[in-house]
């Protein structure tokens, strides 16, 4: 189709993409690329890793694991934290200790990193995919408890789902780009169904869900310190806990279950070896010590973001849920549909700016295509206009 004129209508995902663009391009700086989440290193961590080094102390084993975890507990607000290698360690332990058995099902968002279910199936267990609201980009508690009375029926042990004659052991919500899901009404709902909690913070570390932070909101959560998150320890992650029989037993479970003896190699159950190495968690001292100031410089940009793209048609930055104050892992837009969002990542990346969609829907992914799952309308909606911009904390420095 041509005009009067005879040259074509302008594509309107084109526009809208070269109109980001040039926000973009003004707020951000003129050396590319810019990568998604860049960590920043301007405190102790070449010093406390030269102590490391000139000790000895540079495995699993040293002053400042135990340093790492004490800063952790008290930053999150809860009695322990027991560090390990990664993330996705964490969240595999935590469903362990919250009783997750082979052949059961956890409840997870479709929308997540894919860590999310691999956790659940490391552990034989089935991941049973949920929708998210667009207010906090997490589980909706609503359509899960429409969903829940639709499959499951009482069973001796908690929740049966119906279809599969699986024990729907427990429910796993994550806190997606740091935005606090709605864990109050996610609580209330695994108590009336019996459910085990597992808070995945992973993105979350310095978020705060009503003045509580992050970490803090359900009996067993999870850290990660990968090297694009709000801090890192290169890799990293922590599982978070009131209950000191579980951190005790998360402790033993993640140093391959050996029994204290001077010398004896003693195992009494299968563990696993997911500790965090002391060399990591000395980068993780120094990182934790600066991350009032991480915190500020994010939401510095977070507001940069907001307020240049504000009152663009088609196009809505992603804000904190009300009365939340979030890390602002990552920024990111909301454009009108998927050609929005790939005209707009393509634009990006022609100029050196390593924009990123949200994940593709786990359900989607091949290993996870026959597993349940509820009517995914949001999910299916966030992921086909979801753009991430640059966020890391030197952008806004």
């Amino acid at each position: 189709m041509t005009t009067r004129s005879g040259t074509a209508p302008p594509d309107p995902a084109a526009a809208q993409a070269h109109e980001v663009m040039a926000v973009l391009n003004g707020l951000l700086p003129a050396t590319r690329p810019v990568g998604l989440h860049e960590p920043r290193f301007t405190g102790r961590e070449w010093a406390y890793l030269k102590d490391c080094l000139d000790t000895g102390w540079v495995s699993s084993v040293g002053a400042y694991v135990d340093r790492f975890e004490r800063m952790l507990a008290e930053r999150c607000g809860v009695a322990r934290a027991v560090a390990v290698v990664n993330g996705t360690a964490g969240l595999h332990i935590a469903l362990l200790l919250a009783g997750v058995t082979p052949g059961d099902e956890v409840l997870v968002p479709a929308l997540t990193f894919v860590a999310t279910a691999n956790a659940v199936a490391h552990c034989g267990a089935v991941p049973h995919f949920v929708d998210s609201e667009s207010r906090t980009l997490g589980v909706d508690p609503e359509g899960l408890e429409r969903h829940l009375q639709q499959v499951a029926v009482a069973g001796p042990d908690g929740p049966v789902n119906r279809d599969t004659g699986r024990r729907i052991a427990a429910l796993m919500p994550v806190h997606v780009f740091g935005h606090p899901v709605a864990m109050d009404s996610l609580n209330a709902l695994a108590a009336r169904w019996r459910l085990a909690v597992i808070e995945d913070a992973t993105e979350a570390l310095g978020s705060r869900y009503h003045d509580r932070p992050a970490g803090s909101l359900a009996g067993l959560a999870v850290l990660s310190f990968n090297g694009n998150k709000i801090i890192t320890t290169g890799g990293g992650g922590a599982i978070l806990t009131d209950d000191p029989a579980l951190a005790d037993l998360a402790r033993h479970l993640t140093t391959t279950a050996k029994r204290p003896h001077p010398w004896l190699f003693e195992h009494d159950r299968v563990g696993y070896n997911y500790r965090l190495p002391n060399l990591n968690a000395a980068v993780g001292c120094a990182q934790l010590e600066q991350l009032d100031g991480i915190l500020t410089a994010k939401r510095r940009l977070a507001g940069l973001y907001q307020e240049a793209l504000s009152g663009r048609a088609g196009l809505a930055a992603v804000t904190e849920p009300p009365g939340c104050h979030s890390n602002y892992w990552l920024n990111a837009v909301l454009v009108s549909d998927r050609t929005a969002r790939d005209a707009l990542l393509a634009a990006g990346h022609a100029e050196g700016l390593l924009l990123r969609p949200a994940w593709r829907l786990l359900s989607t992914l091949p290993m996870y295509q026959a597993c349940p799952k509820a009517p995914l309308p949001v999910a299916e909606s966030l992921e086909a206009r979801l753009v991430c911009l640059p966020s890391g904390p030197a952008l806004a420095t």
